[in-house]
């Protein structure tokens, strides 16, 4: 079957090298940030702020973990969109949602300028143009090369820095609990049920915090490398939203406990840190933002490739995309091609730039996926699939939310987005013609 082909690639990806992946793909430099600003939307209700925004995102994994579960092969949303409705539809989700293409470039070079932003706290040339430019080819060069040389290499890479980023998280979070217990802290009277806030305030905080736990489709995309996708995917999805939920809302609950005005720094994190462990925690901190994004990287540099090796695949990318060194067995030329974007956009763009990018693709990968569902289940109803109970339920309210967050898109993004379709237009003629010539 097509679909389960594995195109030549090695299939070395376990259930706990997904679920780092996933784990990897979602915490980035978000979580060092977004407590002041979800706090300036709820005060101290915020950490109930985070379990409702992951209930909401649950919806969506849960749609992807039936849909991935069918299929063994790379390309994630863009194939589910593909097979669902069509090629038309499949190359337009590609471009149109840069379905995990631009939206894991703009946000692998939203991470890499982030990085140069952290490295200036230890070295303020970081932000200097030439050695700015020089810091950004040293790292995505070098996870370049590692992916390069093998997926086991690249996993392995991307393993280590998702087990790296969680320690100071994690440390924090049990720090901080301690401290709460001591009674050097207590929950504010708004988290406990006291003053409410407008229904607008709770709306753009979940809104925000969507985001925040966007990424996991990332780890869907290399399927043609998955030991075993139908039993791993769903169960890495599953563990990999439960882990950062518990870790956001327990960080957060520190926070807003901690500083009674958390909404009034952009390093809340650090501040807390501070009180906790004093200079040293501060460090620890920024170090751990250095390691968490850098490890995000390191994700999207295994993972993205692999869409164009997919859409090359099947034919709607040039066949080079497609090619696999002979040697290490890896899509050598996506990955060049990929870290070479990956670069420019870094060197060229800004941090806000990228992200917003990141952001607007990511709710037509949400929505695309949803409402595959259903008409997959349609197509092979005896898929030896993981099968999600009131399926069809949980794929209209995933389509509502993604829809919900599109009509908060400003009209520069609605640009950017008409001119992407309009490319994918040409992109899917270009695919026609060769196909019928």
């Amino acid at each position: 079957m097509e679909n389960d082909s594995s195109g030549g690639l090695i299939r070395a990806l376990g259930r706990w090298t997904l679920t780092a992946l996933i784990i990897n793909s979602t915490i980035g430099s978000g979580i060092f940030g977004l407590p002041s600003v979800v706090a300036g939307y709820v005060g101290g209700q915020s950490p109930l702020a985070y379990l409702i925004a992951a209930a909401g995102i649950g919806i969506i994994v849960a749609c992807f973990a039936e849909v991935a579960s069918q299929y063994g092969s790379a390309g994630g949303p863009y194939l589910y969109a593909r097979e669902a409705f069509g090629r038309f539809v499949g190359v337009e989700a590609a471009w149109l949602l840069w379905l995990l293409w631009l939206v894991r470039l703009t946000g692998a070079a939203a991470a890499a300028n982030l990085f140069t932003n952290y490295l200036a706290d230890f070295w303020p040339n970081a932000q200097q143009s030439l050695p700015r430019l020089g810091v950004l080819a040293i790292l995505i060069g070098f996870l370049a090369a590692v992916n390069y040389r093998g997926v086991k290499s690249g996993a392995a890479v991307s393993n280590a820095f998702a087990a790296a980023k969680l320690a100071p998280l994690v440390a924090f979070a049990i720090g901080g609990g301690i401290f709460l217990l001591r009674g050097h802290a207590s929950i504010p009277e708004a988290a406990s049920g006291g003053a409410g806030f407008p229904v607008r305030n709770w709306l753009e905080a979940v809104l925000v915090l969507l985001f925040a736990y966007g990424g996991f489709e990332g780890a869907v995309i290399p399927m043609s490398e998955a030991a075993d996708a139908r039993r791993d995917i769903p169960v890495a999805l599953f563990v990999g939203l439960a882990t950062t939920a518990l870790l956001y809302c327990t960080i957060q609950l520190v926070v807003v406990s901690a500083l009674p005005n958390a909404a009034a720094t952009d390093r809340p994190l650090a501040l807390v840190a501070g009180r906790l462990w004093g200079p040293a925690g501060s460090i620890l901190i920024s170090a751990g933002a250095l390691i968490s994004v850098y490890g995000f990287l390191s994700a999207q540099m295994l993972l993205t490739p692999r869409l164009t090796f997919a859409l090359g695949e099947r034919g709607d990318f040039p066949a080079m995309f497609a090619r696999i060194h002979p040697r290490f067995r890896t899509p050598h030329v996506s990955i060049l091609f990929f870290a070479g974007i990956v670069w420019t956009l870094a060197a060229a763009g800004n941090f806000k730039w990228n992200v917003i990018l990141s952001s607007v693709g990511r709710l037509f990968i949400y929505g695309s996926t949803c409402a595959a569902l259903p008409v997959l289940r349609r197509k092979h109803p005896d898929a030896r699939a993981f099968r999600l109970p009131a399926g069809n339920l949980f794929a209209i309210l995933g389509v509502v939310i993604a829809v919900v967050l599109l009509s908060r898109i400003g009209r520069d993004e609605g640009i950017v987005i008409l001119a992407t379709a309009i490319i994918a237009f040409g992109n899917w003629l270009w695919a026609r013609s060769r196909r019928e010539g």
